[in-house]
């Protein structure tokens, strides 16, 4: 890919990047959502798709409360979803080396977020005594500073993701030595029981969400069989 087609993809990193936290959280930042988008983009979305749900597994035990830390699967998925479908899915290794991708960028994009909450938080510091005195306008501005510095985040760091990634990715895949459905088959093995681990949290947490997840469960089954 060439910088003229990569900058798409950083846009769709942007976009499902700004969504994760700051707005309009329209659960576009969802791996599944991000990662089939960015590998329509690159060619194929059956392949973003195939990552997608992968990624998925792995981001259910992820919860984005207050101002814990946590991955950013956002621009994570976006990333993994192009590189996965740039280096195609049917070489040995391409899922192992995607999804690997997928996770550096979430835990690196989560340290950025922290360093954005640090930015915004010195920029409300500077205009603590407007805010104080009733300044709209210092309010809004803050915003519009903290929406517009999350985009450029999610954008620079998609960019640079997949500019680095892709060329690592063919090279790795290319000397690939497990064969294609091993390889494939330790990942989603990987992934599954990361997911199980966090659905048994979800029983085992002393509250209703296990029986809501149940509830879900029946009726989606239900809807399936009906169909």
């Amino acid at each position: 890919m060439n910088l003229l087609e990569i900058l798409p993809i950083a846009l769709l990193g942007a976009i499902c990047g700004l969504d994760f936290v700051s707005f309009p959280q329209a659960m576009i930042s969802r791996p599944i959502v991000g990662a089939t988008a960015g590998g329509a983009i690159a060619g194929s979305a059956p392949e973003g798709l195939l990552i997608g749900v992968v990624l998925e597994l792995l981001a259910l035990d992820t919860r984005p409360f207050g101002a814990s830390r946590y991955p950013e699967w956002g621009t994570a998925g976006v990333t993994g979803g192009a590189v996965f479908a740039a280096v195609g899915a049917g070489r040995p290794g391409a899922l192992p080396v995607a999804v690997f991708v997928s996770l550096v960028t979430a835990m690196i994009s989560g340290s950025s977020m922290v360093a954005l909450r640090k930015l915004i938080g010195a920029r409300a510091a500077s205009v603590r005594t407007l805010i104080d005195a009733g300044s709209g306008g210092a309010v809004v501005g803050l915003q519009l500073f903290g929406l517009t510095a999350d985009l450029a985040r999610g954008f620079l760091l998609t960019m640079i993701a997949v500019a680095l990634a892709l060329p690592l990715a063919m090279g790795t895949v290319a000397i690939w030595g497990l064969p294609h459905t091993l390889s494939n088959a330790i990942v989603i093995g990987l992934a599954g029981a990361v997911a199980g681990g966090a659905i048994w949290k979800f029983f085992t947490a002393g509250t209703r969400t296990g029986w809501l997840f149940l509830a879900g469960l029946v009726i989606g089954l239900g809807f399936v069989a009906a169909r």
